[in-house]
């Protein structure tokens, strides 16, 4: 699993070669980051977010660009996975603690600066156009998410954004000052950001 800003890079990257027109670039970014919203909606769990789609692949036929962004999300998901196995990163210190999140938000801190464009994003979020979709998720949650992302997104991750955006998820809430003690050891090692690096590079 990625974190949020790391969609947002990868699904930069995958519509720089499959570009869309402004309206539908728009949905795609929110539905690239919206299988999370798990986090903060009652009720919800990650199936059912993140398995809604048979195959996962890049394959979006028939689907509307929100949808074809939640797609994209989960095949993240799954190619992330894929390349971290394939350098052993899990091996390393540090990158199996708390769910994975430190690797996770270390990932996001790390490319964030390769899109130079985030003013867009946050406009998107702090007013996300209205999607119907075929989950119970209240239009309060809806906003809610993208909110909390449109003032992640308005400057490189830190310690601190970092810790403000898990106060507000209840599953990472309890947890967070441990975290970012771990993500602290996790940015010492070279390996690890090295690897890290490399889903920028392969993912797409």
């Amino acid at each position: 699993m990625a974190s949020p800003v790391s969609h947002i890079i990868y699904a930069k990257k995958y519509l720089e070669k499959h570009p869309l027109h402004n309206s539908d670039e728009e949905m795609f970014f929110l539905g690239c980051v919206f299988p999370d919203i798990r986090r903060v909606a009652d009720g919800l769990k990650r199936k059912d977010t993140h398995w809604k789609f048979d195959p996962i692949d890049l394959d979006f036929q028939g689907l509307s660009p929100f949808e074809s962004g939640w797609k994209f999300h989960t095949y993240c998901d799954m190619k992330r996975e894929e390349i971290l196995n394939k350098y052993n990163f899990y091996s390393l210190a540090e990158t199996t603690a708390f769910g994975h999140e430190p690797g996770k938000l270390l990932e996001d801190e790390l490319i964030y600066s390769s899109y130079n464009n985030w003013e867009k994003i946050i406009n998107y979020f702090n007013n996300p156009a209205t999607v119907e979709i075929d989950l119970d998720v209240p239009c309060e949650t809806f906003d809610l998410w993208y909110a909390m992302l449109a003032k992640y997104f308005k400057e490189k991750p830190s310690n601190t954004s970092m810790s403000a955006l898990m106060s507000k998820q209840g599953s990472l809430a309890n947890e967070a000052k441990d975290i970012i003690k771990s993500l602290d050891r996790l940015r010492k090692n070279k390996k690890a950001v090295e690897i890290l690096l490399k889903v920028k590079e392969e993912i797409i």
